[in-house]
């Protein structure tokens, strides 16, 4: 439902006629309204040029139908057709969503077409003085008769039986072919939560369709058929990771890892169940669980407020989560080259989804800054232990390198943040500025010091750094969106790699915009999408502990030698 109220235009209309003096200096006018009055017939094709128009005044003339062409009109918000001849309407009617009040009253309509049901911001639908048949007449004259009248014909409404066209593989680089390598897929996927799927917010979907049972099916599909080796979702409910996701995954070779918000610490049992966290799965033929973590921001905000009252209140009270494992990578899995690996070494998997609020820019990035800082504390652990551990191996940094960049991580994550913002700057650059405009010039940098790799010291510009070396496996120019609904569309999901130890075999690209425009498809979800997140599938190639990557050929587009790739829908 729209989040502003929207107030009809004033009945006392007022004109201003233009004089003949100002028109011929050229004075310009611009109009938003049109009103044809006269007992009009029909209406002039011209009419549908006018596409900048947000009300349209038509009543009270002789018309017998409206062409289809009326949806070249995208900004009416106001339509008038009442006390006209019209018998029918054209379903194209029901593209228009941007429209907030139409008028039919005074017509010799029937029957209505289904798809006014996709009116989904419609908040005054005037049918009196129609022959309409009584079992509509019985929904539009209940309270609320006009949203149940309209929920009604969008539940019905026919969806069309064409599958979504497949996104396509884009092979980015061939497989280096000069030291032995291991190659895997990482899926990222925020799957919309039942609790988030509400008709408030996705009210351009069917129920039926916005319904779990519904979505489940989908979701677990697009993650079965990309069958990725390393799987990070967002947003699973905690009931549903154990009775769905595990249970199914379990029987297709994975072992997982999840935690709920903090929140769930607070509520009832029964609340508990509902309440939403990030998963992570990796197939067990080819990693092993050695650790696995969880990031708590709230407490990890506590811990580091230094006093901070902004700390404390916009940072602490949201209870976002990260989860992390880390793997060890079986040594199975390197192949090619001219020496055989010694060990497989470790893997550090990371998953986060960050606070959602637009308003909130300073949250996310601190929030970005605090996973890094503890994912540093747990690879600096994790590395110290494996090189104290028996003789100088392949899992053993050597002795000069920073210990947190010794093992390679794979960071994927809900980011709520798009290319341009802090957050992504920080993860692409290793660095961000204290008064980066995302802090909202607000009063955190004696606290920020703590997330520094450079610690209290710091560096003398002020500037935030983690010694991780992340690329984004998705170039932003390859993405138009991850997240696409009717009031936003935009790249919020990343998945991250460290760019000295791996590089990006290929990449799923995204589903056809053209299709989404052609099928009328308002936003997600949609019974044909389940989820209002798309998902990102990387394959990425390690390299063996210690050995050079060989970066050089990034941009061959050849075929990836013989290599299985996986299937996608």
């Amino acid at each position: 439902m729209p989040k502003e109220k929207y107030d009809p235009p004033d009945p006392r209309r007022c004109y201003t006629i233009m004089s003949a003096e100002e028109a011929a200096n050229g004075k310009k006018s611009y109009w938003a309204e049109l009103e044809i009055s006269g007992r009009v017939r029909s209406l002039s094709v011209s009419l549908w040029s006018l596409s900048h128009l947000t009300a349209l005044h038509i009543n009270d003339n002789n018309l017998s139908r409206i062409p289809p062409e009326i949806s070249k009109l995208p900004h009416l918000v106001y339509l008038n057709l009442s006390s006209n001849k019209l018998r029918s309407l054209p379903a194209e009617l029901g593209n228009m969503v941007s429209l907030r009040e139409l008028l039919l009253n005074n017509n010799l309509l029937r029957v209505l077409p289904y798809e006014l049901g996709r009116l989904f911001q419609l908040q005054t639908l005037g049918l009196k003085g129609n022959p309409l048949s009584q079992d509509v007449l019985n929904l539009y004259q209940e309270s609320d008769g006009t949203r149940k009248l309209l929920n009604y014909m969008l539940d019905n409404l026919a969806v069309h039986p064409e599958q979504l066209p497949q996104r396509p593989w884009i092979n980015l680089k061939d497989r280096d072919t000069l030291v032995p390598t291991a190659v895997f897929t990482v899926m990222c996927y925020n799957v919309l939560c039942d609790k988030y799927a509400t008709r408030q917010l996705y009210g351009y979907c069917p129920s039926w369709a916005l319904s779990w049972e519904y979505r489940k099916k989908g979701i677990l599909e697009e993650i079965t058929s990309c069958d990725a080796d390393i799987i990070s979702l967002q947003e699973v409910e905690t009931e549903q990771y154990y009775a769905l996701f595990l249970d199914t995954l379990k029987g297709r070779g994975y072992d997982g890892y999840f935690c709920p918000k903090s929140r769930a610490k607070l509520v009832s049992e029964q609340e508990r169940r509902h309440v939403d966290g990030c998963a992570v799965f990796f197939k067990t033929d080819k990693f092993s669980l050695v650790q696995k973590h969880t990031v708590e921001f709230n407490q990890v905000a506590m811990a580091n407020s230094e006093g901070s009252e902004v700390m404390l209140n916009r940072v602490m009270t949201k209870d976002n989560i990260g989860v992390a494992v880390l793997l060890e990578v079986n040594k199975d899995m390197f192949s090619g080259g001219m020496k055989p690996v010694q060990g497989g070494g470790l893997l550090l998997v990371a998953n986060a989804h960050m606070h959602w609020d637009p308003e909130y820019s300073d949250v996310k990035l601190i929030q970005t800054m605090m996973f890094l800082s503890e994912l540093k504390s747990i690879a600096e652990r994790a590395s110290s232990s494996s090189s104290s551990s028996g003789p100088p191996g392949p899992l053993g940094p050597p002795a000069s390198s920073d210990p947190s960049s010794s093992i390679p991580i794979v960071l994927c994550a809900d980011l709520n943040s798009l290319p341009d913002s802090g957050v992504v700057e920080y993860l692409s650059n290793s660095v961000v500025a204290e008064n980066h405009k995302d802090f909202k010039e607000l009063l955190y940098s004696e606290c920020l010091t703590n997330f520094s790799c450079n610690g209290k010291n710091g560096n003398s510009d002020g500037s935030i750094t983690h010694s991780f070396q992340l690329k984004s496996a998705y170039d932003s120019s390859l993405m138009p969106y991850t997240n696409y609904t009717y009031d936003f569309k935009g790249v919020i999901d990343y998945i991250f790699y460290s760019r000295t130890h791996m590089s990006v075999l290929g990449l799923m690209g995204p589903l056809d915009t053209q299709w989404l425009v052609d099928n009328s498809i308002t936003g997600c979800p949609h019974p044909h999408i389940p989820s209002d997140h798309f998902s990102l599938l990387a394959q990425l190639e390690l390299h063996p502990p210690h050995a050079p990557l060989n970066n050089n050929h990034t941009h061959n587009h050849h075929p990836l030698n013989g290599l299985h790739l996986p299937t996608h829908r």
